[in-house]
């Protein structure tokens, strides 16, 4: 079990400050070993500027992107970043004022113009933001900074320089797509996203984009739409934030936290209305497992999973094993949307204040959910699950649907084990024993966390007052073990000489193999990337 940790000091504020970007590289000053292997760049992605002028941006997911770097070579490192000059960034630092509606921050019309212009401003409809401030991936030889609207944007990984905004409804019928794609080794990319399906219903599309092309020609050109999944209400798609698959599945969780389109199409463009105000919780639907073959790509309408309602943001990883396919996932207990609770000024809050807020959220859980594919109608009553290493049962109900109840592999009071990685290139859809995570404490990342998800043994790397982010795991060049590699987390401490920091842990045991120091807060970051070096 992770122990807790109090946080009096309220140092985590620092991580939602705005910072100013560098004009250069600065070195870090490095303490320990760093793996002689490891050359190469770690890409994050995160807020970093959350006001414009006097208006603030008012939830976690609002803040302009900010891209950061740190770079190893030769047991060196450097730290960089610079903003994302997204339409949404430009506009803002040009007006001064928010200009562009965020998750959670309502943009308004100008207040120097007149009252006619500012009434017909109201009615031009929805401008989508291009704040990709979530994740950065590949894409054929290229490298994209997301966010989860129809838009994407191109970057240089070396100098972090802004080069292309791309609209990814000018190739796919998606209104918008995950930032959490899946990656084969060959660069194939695969993604979801909600669209309007038959009779103006919404939907949910698996796309794929093909890997490098041997013309040089653009990856993205030639996305296709593989199959398309319907969605358990009309008008309202669930919120969709990552998937799972597998050799031959893809998997979609259908949660109860849904998009209402009508008030998304109607109240945003008349009044100041922002993407939070379009969601809502059904609190009686329960969740859904939907599937999807992969060769042929075919919707499995005769399989309807279904249990009790949750949150889920983040799939730790899903495989076949004996006609079953095994889903983990970080989940939050209940139909109440999380994000609720991820507001600035609750996260802001003294610790006492933060506290008590998360005593009144979801309740974080890690489950595994266990479907079988061989159905047979006579079984009814009977639980179907016939693995010998997990508790979790799926029973066939008269209505058809199975109903699934999982296997607790982590839970803690109010203490997250979130922003899941595994050792992606080798258990990507294949049984596994590790993940990693951060530990978030009453929201508030403060551990990382190793999982083993067959013994539930757990490490864990902590220390006062430090504030670490994902951690992304490197396997060493060769290596035939699971964990045996190293794990990336930048790590803000603020009180420190040199508060930012890159942190390098044996993945084995967590055990600081070397960090690397700058003199300068580094900003929450979200997702990212480690990319090899040349």
């Amino acid at each position: 079990m992770v122990s807790r940790v109090e946080h009096p000091a309220a140092g985590y504020k620092k991580i939602f400050e705005t910072v100013e970007e560098l004009s250069e590289p600065i070195p870090a000053e490095v303490t320990g070993v760093i793996p002689s292997w490891l050359g190469g760049s770690l890409l994050r992605m995160g807020p970093g500027l959350f006001e414009v002028g006097a208006e603030p941006f008012y939830h976690l997911f609002d803040g302009q992107a900010l891209m950061h770097k740190f770079d190893l070579k030769n047991g060196y490192v450097t730290y960089y970043r610079k903003f994302i000059k997204t339409d949404a960034y430009v506009r803002a630092m040009t007006e001064k004022r928010v200009v562009i509606t965020e998750f959670g921050t309502a943009a308004y019309p100008d207040p120097c113009k007149n009252i006619f212009s500012r009434f017909f401003t109201y009615f031009k409809g929805i401008e989508v933001t291009d704040n990709c401030l979530v994740n950065v991936y590949p894409i054929g030889e290229d490298f994209y900074a997301v966010t989860e609207t129809n838009y994407i944007t191109k970057v240089d990984p070396d100098s972090l320089e802004t080069l292309k905004k791309v609209d990814l409804c000018d190739y796919l019928s998606v209104n918008g797509v995950t930032a959490h794609p899946h990656i084969e080794a060959d660069g194939t990319v695969y993604n979801i996203g909600n669209c309007f399906g038959k009779n103006m219903s919404l939907a949910y599309n698996i796309v794929k984009i093909p890997p490098a092309q041997r013309d040089k020609s653009d990856p993205v050109e030639k996305s296709q739409v593989l199959v398309q999944l319907p969605s358990s209400e009309r008008f309202k798609p669930s919120y969709i934030h990552s998937f799972g698959m597998t050799e031959k599945y893809f998997v979609l969780v259908e949660q109860p936290v849904k998009i209402n389109l009508l008030k998304f199409l109607s109240s945003w463009s008349i009044r100041g209305t922002n993407y939070m105000d379009c969601f809502e919780s059904n609190d009686s639907m329960g969740t859904w497992f939907h599937l999807a073959s992969r060769d042929p790509a075919e919707y499995v309408s005769s399989h309807r999973f279904r249990t009790s309602a949750f949150n889920v943001f983040h799939h730790i990883n899903t495989y076949e094993d004996q006609g079953f396919i095994i889903v983990d996932l970080c989940t939050w207990k209940g139909h109440e949307f999380v994000y609720n609770y991820l507001y600035l000024a609750n996260l802001r809050e003294e610790w006492e204040e933060v506290k008590r807020a998360a005593m009144r959220a979801p309740q974080p859980e890690v489950r595994r959910y266990v479907l079988p594919l061989d159905i047979h109608r006579e079984e009814q009553g009977k639980n179907l699950v016939s693995l010998p290493y997990t508790t979790a049962t799926a029973v066939l109900r008269s209505d058809g649907t199975i109903w699934l109840e999982p296997e607790v592999l982590f839970s803690g009071p109010r203490q997250a084990f979130e922003f899941p990685q595994i050792n992606y290139s080798m258990c990507c859809g294949k049984s596994y024993c590790y993940a990693y995570g951060l530990g978030l404490n009453h929201f508030i990342p403060d551990k990382v966390v190793k999982l083993n998800v067959k013994t539930k043994e757990t490490w864990v790397w902590q220390e006062e007052d430090s504030y670490p982010s994902e951690p992304l795991f490197v396997p060493t060049p060769g290596a035939t073990e699971e964990d045996d590699g190293v794990l990336l987390s930048i790590v803000v401490k603020p009180g420190a000489e040199r508060p930012g920091s890159l942190l390098v842990l044996d993945a084995r045991d967590l055990r600081e193999l070397a960090r690397a120091e700058v003199n300068t807060i580094i900003p929450v970051t979200f997702h990212g990337m480690y990319k090899p070096g040349s």
